[in-house]
């Protein structure tokens, strides 16, 4: 994908709230349950990422039907067939401080979220312009990050779907203040060879790459 430009679909609530249509004919990339998301839009992600071991073991059954190539944890390939050929598998890098994967055989930083490993693969690929949208960098929930915890409540506020996370469901806080050291990182990278990350979430709160407005873009 030299020198094209993708789209990074996060999972916060604002793209449920987003008209996606423009997307049909763009390289996309989708994260861990954004196939809940497939009866509302015209398209289905030209790449599929996902790292987070509870996400991977608790909706294997539905990511096993997925057809588009997809990225996932290396930790987590018992619950996946070794013959899947749309199945691609990462290995991530345990350190105390994250750094930028360059190479498709090395090893990839969590930066304690699925986007920034999506955007190693997109720098792999060899993108030109990367566009973050659904990347709120915000969430009702609030405790102690990357701690494991059973859903209580039946809605999921901290995502598009009500049903992203489940009642009765697992599932980890993420550590926001990680992931803005790790996009810092990533934007560095990026700028250094000449290409850009550009944040086009609606109402986002990240504040590290542009912001640029969606509708903007064509």
């Amino acid at each position: 994908h030299q020198g094209q430009r993708c789209f990074i679909l996060g999972n916060g609530p604002s793209l449920a709230k987003m008209d996606l249509t423009p997307l049909e004919d763009e390289i996309t990339f989708g994260l861990n349950r954004i196939y809940l998301l497939f009866d509302k839009i015209p398209f289905v992600p030209t790449y599929y990422v996902s790292v987070n071991e509870l996400v991977l073991e608790q909706f294997a059954s539905e990511i096993k039907e997925l057809r588009m190539p997809k990225f996932i944890n290396w930790n987590s390939r018992k619950h996946y067939r070794q013959n899947d050929l749309a199945a691609n598998f990462l290995r991530l890098r345990l350190s105390l401080r994250d750094g930028f994967n360059t190479e498709i055989g090395g090893q990839f930083y969590s930066g304690g979220t699925v986007t920034y490993v999506t955007l190693q693969l997109a720098y792999i690929m060899g993108f030109s312009e990367v566009v973050l949208i659904g990347v709120d960098h915000s969430f009702v929930d609030k405790g102690i990050p990357n701690k494991a915890e059973v859903r209580n409540s039946m809605n999921d506020e901290n995502h598009f779907h009500p049903d992203y996370f489940p009642k009765g469901s697992k599932w980890q806080l993420p550590d926001l203040r990680r992931s803005e050291l790790a996009y810092t990182l990533a934007k560095q990278e990026f700028e250094k060879d000449g290409r850009k990350i550009v944040d086009a979430t609606t109402d986002g709160k990240l504040t590290v790459f542009e912001k640029v407005k969606f509708e903007d873009l064509w």
